[in-house]
């Protein structure tokens, strides 16, 4: 946004700081989250601090760095807020586990290390960041975010000093924090329709475990070697072995298949052309098959009531079934991509295919995020100031979705009663 079109909205962007920062004790700290706000929101190509109080006419540099990186204003009770504001306005059709990576210079900003950047494609000094988002065709909007520690940040005692990293913030793997994130959502009475996430948290067979024990259904991409058995496999036991000891445990006596080989089995004729989405270009279809697996392998553990049987001795063996939506388009050689779902079965391809498809609004919204909205411009080193840094972001990508989506909300006296319960909660 221009200066012009800032100040056209300056008044509906003060209802919106007055309603999602009314946690924040101070007036002198929300008016700052007001001008931080505005400075992200900016044309400019730099969102670093001092840039953006150059840019303001009331912007001062040393107040928003205090107000960013030292002032201990919760961020937690704003991100509730907008999420509040914004699920019910989206109306989102999924929510999205992604992730999120910010290359670094130097090892002092806080949880950066060596690792995978997404962002470069390689093994880079980065931050990563996990986040949940509610998204649809038309919009998504960050409900959360985790920043991913390290291991070795874990035992990094001068670090963690320096970068103020409370005691609680440990090493957790990433589908680890996906789950905290979620269960922080469901504690706030908000419940997804549909998980979706890439092969990155799809594949892990942990992940997909603790959301079918939440009672949460999802779509999640998996890898080409994940295994599953066919629908139609039954587990069979084998014959007592003399009149004394256990009764045999039932199991599947074939090595369960790849989802690659499951799909190379196919017929033509299984394949269903579908179309999941208009774009700017015309129709986005694809060829699509959808089949009941048994997904396998080490990594699987039993269903609870299953295993609780399993202590009786009686457990019948047969490993749930789910879908598999497999994609395998009229000029390749070979399917491209493969989902697993719990969705009930009698769900039609269709929207199998187009939950499967919602993921490309999050790497949109990113590039917002990112690059119109500075979220990897941060060049503090706190973790209180990244977490605040990422919330002020957050804020602001949600005022200008909801100013896109709904401009009526925000007239001037529109916020005097706080929203009602957000659709698609519990």
């Amino acid at each position: 946004m221009d200066a012009h079109e800032v100040k056209r909205v300056r008044a509906k962007l003060a209802f919106f700081v007055a309603d999602v920062f009314a946690s924040v004790p101070r007036k002198d700290q929300r008016a700052k989250s007001d001008c931080y706000l505005r400075g992200l929101m900016l044309d400019g190509r730099r969102k670093s601090i001092q840039a953006m109080a150059l840019r303001l006419p009331d912007g001062n540099e040393q107040n928003l760095q205090q107000f960013v990186n030292q002032s201990t204003w919760n961020p937690v009770p704003v991100q509730r807020r907008i999420c509040e504001r914004m699920l019910p306005l989206i109306d989102p059709a999924a929510w999205v586990i992604d992730d999120v990576s910010v290359p670094k210079d130097g090892m002092m900003s806080v949880a950066v290390a060596p690792q995978y950047c997404g962002a470069l494609g390689k093994r880079a000094n980065c931050q990563v960041a996990v986040s949940v988002h509610a998204a649809t065709d038309t919009a998504s909007c960050p409900l959360q975010w985790r920043l991913y520690l390290p291991k070795e940040w874990a035992s990094d005692t001068d670090r963690r000093a320096k970068t103020r990293v409370p005691p609680e913030a440990t090493h957790r793997e990433k589908w680890r924090l996906a789950l905290d994130m979620l269960d922080t959502l469901a504690d706030w009475s908000m419940t997804p329709p549909v998980i979706v996430a890439d092969a990155a948290y799809g594949t892990n067979a942990r992940l997909r475990a603790a959301l079918a024990e939440r009672g949460l259904a999802y779509m999640l991409a998996v890898r080409a070697d994940v295994v599953a058995h066919p629908f139609d496999a039954e587990p069979v036991a084998p014959a007592r072995n003399g009149p004394v000891g256990c009764w045999p445990q039932p199991r599947y006596r074939d090595l369960a298949p790849s989802v690659a080989a499951l799909a190379a089995g196919l017929g033509a004729t299984a394949l269903t052309s579908v179309t999941w989405r208009h774009g700017s270009r015309g129709e986005l279809r694809s060829r699509f098959a959808a089949l009941r697996v048994r997904p396998a392998g080490k990594a699987v553990e039993r269903p609870i009531k299953a295993a609780a049987s399993a202590e009786q001795g009686w457990w019948d063996g047969v490993l749930p079934d789910c879908w598999l939506l497999i994609e395998w388009p009229a000029d390749a050689e070979a399917p491209t991509d493969y989902r697993l779902s719990n969705l009930p079965a009698d769900t039609p391809i269709a929207d199998l295919v187009r939950l499967a498809k919602v993921r490309w609004r999050i790497e949109h919204d990113y590039r917002e995020l990112k690059h119109g909205l500075g979220l990897d411009h941060f060049e503090g080193r706190s973790w209180a100031g990244w977490h605040h840094h990422v919330t002020l972001v957050t804020a602001a990508h949600a005022f200008l979705t909801e100013q896109r989506l709904a401009p009526k909300v925000l007239a001037p006296g529109s916020l005097s009663t706080r929203s009602s319960t957000p659709s698609r909660m519990s």
